[in-house]
């Protein structure tokens, strides 16, 4: 298999840095696109980058000359009652999920047009689909990713396909707060139909197969990895 391009924004932290560890273990080339890169010491074939999303621009001269795959992993979680949250907040989570998302993208598209078949990769959430308290402000942001995402799809097909994923908790540092006691996070596990929360491995894999894997006549989709809480009752 010969190796592949692939730029990872958030790659150092949480799914991004389990992305970034599965392709990167595959022998292709990662780079990674963040703010910290300490937990990438020792990652073969991954070089970075310092970004942050909500207020550099990409320097296009360090991105490869074509690009095989683009995910962006950086997100929010403020969860608030609808009346706590003052539109900056709404501004905050809209700048960070969707504007970011749009900036990477845009800077990419040249070196994403140049790989036949390129992928590009968008997160979501659950609560888009569900409906769930205190969630209005990752909601309306990741709603937001979701229309991008399909629209992304229609126009640069057939070159570039785009989907989204779509978890439900998963422990990362991000959700760190909803882990720190065993007996919470258990009882967190037993709401879902699998009876467990998700992993960052959990969403790495759907990712590097959307990426990297036998995922070429998928477009357009947004795939729920959420251990079943949008599509099965019990």
């Amino acid at each position: 298999m010969s190796s592949k391009n692939f730029v990872i924004v958030g790659g150092s932290k949480g799914i991004g840095l389990e992305i970034t560890k599965r392709l990167s273990g595959l022998g292709h080339n990662v780079l990674v696109l963040s703010r910290t890169a300490e937990q990438l010491a020792g990652i073969e074939r991954a070089a970075h980058q310092t970004f942050d999303a909500t207020v550099d621009e990409i320097d296009r001269s360090a991105l490869p000359e074509s690009i095989d795959g683009l995910a962006y992993c950086p997100g929010s979680i403020n969860l608030r009652s609808f009346r706590s949250l003052k539109p900056e907040l709404f501004r905050e989570d809209f700048e960070l999920n969707v504007v970011g998302a749009i900036k990477c993208i845009q800077a990419s598209l040249p070196a994403l047009k140049k790989s036949p078949g390129s992928s590009i990769v968008l997160f979501s959430t659950v609560a888009v689909a569900l409906g769930m308290h205190a969630h209005a402000s990752i909601a309306a942001s990741k709603g937001a990713v979701e229309g991008l995402a399909r629209t992304l799809a229609a126009e640069l097909a057939p070159h570039t396909r785009v989907n989204c994923i779509a978890p439900a908790l998963t422990d990362t540092p991000l959700t760190e707060r909803f882990f720190s006691d065993p007996e919470k996070a258990k009882s967190l596990g037993e709401m879902y139909p699998l009876q467990r929360t998700g992993t960052p491995q959990d969403l790495a894999a759907i990712a590097e197969f959307l990426l990297a894997g036998e995922s070429t006549w998928i477009t357009g989709q947004v795939l729920g990895v959420d251990g079943g809480m949008s599509g099965v009752k019990k």
